[in-house]
């Protein structure tokens, strides 16, 4: 796999859903034991059962329906953020006094919490699907996402730290969305912890950076108004103001009329570029803009009953196959998986759950990858009876040996969970990606979706334009290797960020050895 390591964004998840739902009952049980403490210790009682009946109200909430809860990005945000600081401030006042049965409780919790790189990794998460999705700050902020069930509401505090987490890594292009946001809930009345005057800072400086000094003036002439003894804010002013005269003496414009500041969105300034050519045809496909299913090529799909060439298990009992892509062949079986089959992976996977992680391709070693965020989990054929069966159903219905195959790769996607764009099989430049395993390429992959998505999480194409959209139960093949032995680079795919909802899938990644008279090879490159 193509190896990129991006130093202004090194931020992931780490808890992605199965564990985000285990933080829910967490929740619930140090608020309960909160509870007790507060009876223990009127003396504080005012200060911390404050705390106490906010978080019991939210908990209530999330433990009714904790998955239903989760789908919504926000609140899985701010799940991590208020077990990274409101509770750590918790524990803050609670030492004061200390209480041995609420400390001992919290400390036993406090090794499964997120931390700060996590709460960073879940506002970038946030920062990922606005790209991903062309959603602006409010929509983020007021919960106007399709597909959800839950309000959820990002206050202006919230909003400065998303802000803020742009602004530490340099990303000036959101930190200005967010800290715009927080000023217009601000300017609406909306009470804060963080002062305007900070906002003003922030938020002027990252305009600055954008390149818009006539907006960056405005912005620090309302900070100097409010407070005239700023540190910064008089020569920032006044070196802004020497820039923009410069800038219009050399351009031999007069100097524009000060105006109102126009509300900031997504199209106000150009969202820098970065390391990925296809950045725009990615994301546009997640978005199910710009895909190539004309006429012409609808006509050439189908859907049949597939025996698996009279094989005795289909016989009786075929599966339904439908065409989601003529070339390169991609087709998708319905009923590929049981519910009961579908929940015995989860759960087996689900303690095994570890980061995702790439191979690098001068090395061979397996590493975590900032493109490629989701966990992961391998599951042996003799682990379970229900894993041998998926593998003998693969069998049956690709006509090719599993005996080469890798291990059933089940993957978790949650809030802004992603695999940018990438090839499954090795290329000339990577001759050893496979090497230790001593079965030859990946000649296809098969692909099992365990989970419906509400908004998000396709598997996008963008060399030929197609998306194909999880549905429970069924699976996708393809093969990524023409009969030549030459790869397809046609193939090049990714999993889009999941918006609203946890995606699941199994793979299988069926290797080359053992497939000389299952899939004989060709001369030429043919699917």
């Amino acid at each position: 796999m193509w190896l990129w390591i991006k130093a202004l964004d090194n931020y992931v998840i780490s808890f992605i859903s199965g564990q985000m739902t285990d933080l829910i009952y967490t929740e619930k049980e140090l608020v309960q034991s909160l509870k007790e403490y507060i009876q223990a210790e009127e003396a504080k009682i005012a200060a911390v059962k404050s705390w106490a009946d906010k978080l019991d109200m939210l908990t209530q909430a999330s433990t009714a329906d904790p998955e239903g809860y989760l789908a919504h990005p926000v609140n899985a945000y701010k799940l991590v953020k208020r077990l990274n600081t409101v509770w750590s401030e918790l524990e803050s006042l609670v030492l004061q006094d200390p209480s041995d049965g609420f400390i001992s409780n919290i400390s036993v919790h406090r090794q499964h919490f997120p931390d700060e790189e996590d709460e960073k990794g879940a506002a970038k998460a946030l920062m990922r699907l606005q790209d991903t999705y062309r959603l602006d700050s409010e929509s983020f902020s007021k919960g106007k996402l399709p597909g959800v069930r839950y309000s959820a509401l990002l206050t202006v505090d919230d909003c400065f730290d998303m802000g803020k987490t742009a602004y530490n890594d340099a990303d000036y292009y959101h930190a200005v969305l967010w800290m715009q946001q927080a000023l217009r809930q601000l300017d609406a009345g909306e009470e804060a912890i963080v002062s305007k005057v900070d906002l003003l800072d922030y938020l002027s400086y990252s305009v600055y950076q954008m390149g818009d000094l006539p907006r960056a003036i405005e912005l620090t002439r309302r900070m100097v108004a409010l407070d005239p003894t700023h540190e910064r804010a008089g020569g920032n002013l006044r070196y802004f103001e020497r820039l923009l005269s410069k800038e219009l003496r050399e351009s031999e414009k007069s100097k524009p009329e000060p105006s109102m500041e126009k509300p900031i969105d997504l199209s106000t300034y150009e969202r820098p570029r970065d390391y990925l050519p296809e950045r725009e045809t990615y994301e546009a496909l997640c978005r199910g803009e710009g895909v190539n299913l004309t006429p012409k090529r609808r006509s050439r799909l189908f859907c049949r009953y597939q025996n698996g060439n009279r094989n005795p298990r289909l016989l009786l009992a075929p599966m339904m196959e439908e065409d989601e892509w003529d070339s390169p062949h991609i087709v998708r079986f319905l009923d590929a998986l049981s519910d009961a089959e579908m929940e015995k992976i989860k759960e087996l996977a689900k303690p095994r759950l570890a980061r995702a992680t790439v191979r690098d391709p001068k090395s061979g070693v397996l590493t975590t990858a900032n493109y490629r965020v989701s966990k992961s989990a391998w599951l042996e054929e003799d682990i379970d009876p229900v894993i041998t069966r998926v593998s003998q159903r693969i069998e049956d219905l690709t006509g090719l040996t599993v005996d080469t195959a890798e291990l059933l790769q089940v993957a978790n996607y949650g809030v802004g969970g992603q695999y940018e764009p990438h090839y499954d099989f090795s290329r000339k430049d990577e001759p050893d990606a496979f090497k230790s395993l001593g079965t030859g390429n990946r000649v296809a992959t098969y692909l099992n979706y365990m989970s419906d998505v509400e908004a998000g999480g396709a598997t996008v194409f963008p060399d030929f334009g197609a998306a194909i959209w999880p549905r429970k139960g069924t699976a996708v093949f393809w093969y990524n290797l023409f009969r030549s032995g030459e790869g397809d680079y046609r193939t090049r795919h990714a999993a889009c960020p999941v918006l609203v909802g946890s995606k699941w899938v199994a793979n299988k990644w069926i290797h080359e050895r053992g497939q000389e008279f299952r899939r004989p090879c060709g001369l030429t490159e043919v699917d």
